[in-house]
């Protein structure tokens, strides 16, 4: 089995948003195939884009898998809809929200999958807890480490709090 390194984010701004977060982490811990090798802590979030809106915990996850990144995104989706995640605006308030952040150093875009993603280098919400668990990974199309990404960022100002470790 060919063994994939996957970074995915995850966030949640409904409910029990610490709940949410953890029966997230175990089902992607579950996916078969995978293991989840790291967990950042948790961290309190301002929203971004729409932000009128409650507050979000957010972190990043390793997951190591033997499926591909198309397989392992189609899961993601499912886990939303059992957490129930119900799509209503773009950015809106979500009960959970899994993102496949990196997978291996590898570039993809195709329909339904752009990988990396487009947007973590803006996002300071995502570029924290990365930087936790993996500050030297270099980011394989802007060329800069996680830490350097979050270096650049500093100066923009977007809260984040860790909330639980």
């Amino acid at each position: 089995m060919q063994k994939h390194h996957a970074y995915i984010g995850f966030g949640s701004n409904l409910g029990d948003r610490l709940e949410n977060c953890r029966k997230a982490l175990e089902a992607l811990a579950a996916l078969p195939e995978s293991r989840l090798l790291q967990t950042s802590s948790f961290y309190e979030t301002d929203p971004v884009g729409l932000e009128d809106q409650p507050s979000f915990i957010n972190g990043v996850a390793l997951l190591q898998t033997g499926k591909d990144a198309h397989w392992l995104l189609s899961q993601m989706l499912n886990i939303e809809n059992t957490l129930g995640r119900i799509r209503t605006h773009k950015w809106g308030p979500r009960s959970i929200d899994l993102d496949l952040l990196f997978f291996d150093d590898l570039l993809i875009d195709s329909a339904g999958l752009c990988v990396p993603h487009p947007l973590l280098h803006e996002r300071r919400f995502v570029l924290e807890p990365l930087n936790e668990i993996s500050p030297s990974f270099r980011h394989p199309l802007l060329g800069k480490t996680v830490a350097e990404l979050l270096a650049d960022l500093e100066a923009r100002g977007q809260r984040v709090e860790v909330r639980i470790s």
